[in-house]
């Protein structure tokens, strides 16, 4: 029986190559651990955008619908009604002009001070906020923000000269 070649006896031999051999020679390609991936082709951006885009809005919109109680609904159109009054508040001074300065500012100011009042109310009366505010109930916070809110139209009134 003829004995096994030990590979480490003997040297491998290369393949004999040389730039005159033949032009379109090319070296082997040895494999790698980790091989690049090729990009596969996809759709273009904008249209994945787009239906991505719209199923997250809806999906949040959906989930708010479900999982919202009626009372935080509520808050949350109020808070709407006050971000479109202190619009058209801003609107209306670069308009028309500011001439009774202290009647814009005293209106913003209490538009934005409602809308900090209430946004408080939302934070203590929802329900994954019970342990932030243990000893917080909502009637309680209901109170704090009327007299929040009387004093805050109290100052907005008595700027108004």
């Amino acid at each position: 029986m003829a004995g096994k070649k030990n590979a480490r006896s003997e040297p491998a031999a290369a393949p004999a190559t040389t730039a005159t051999s033949t032009p379109s020679a090319k070296a082997p390609l040895t494999p790698t651990k980790n091989p690049i991936p090729i990009p596969t082709p996809a759709q273009p951006k904008a249209v994945a955008a787009q239906g991505g885009w719209a199923q997250v809005f809806q999906n949040l919109y959906d989930y708010y619908l479900s999982e919202t109680p009626q009372r935080t609904k509520l808050l949350d159109v109020f808070l709407l009604f006050l971000v479109l009054v202190g619009a058209l508040q801003f609107l209306y001074c670069i308009l028309a002009g500011n001439y009774p300065f202290n009647a814009f500012l005293s209106g913003f100011c209490g538009t934005v001070g409602q809308f900090v009042l209430t946004i408080s109310l939302r934070i203590q009366t929802t329900e994954a906020n019970k342990a932030d505010f243990p000893k917080v109930s909502p009637e309680r916070a209901f109170a704090d923000y009327v007299v929040c809110s009387l004093i805050l139209h109290f100052f907005c009134v008595n700027f108004i000269n």
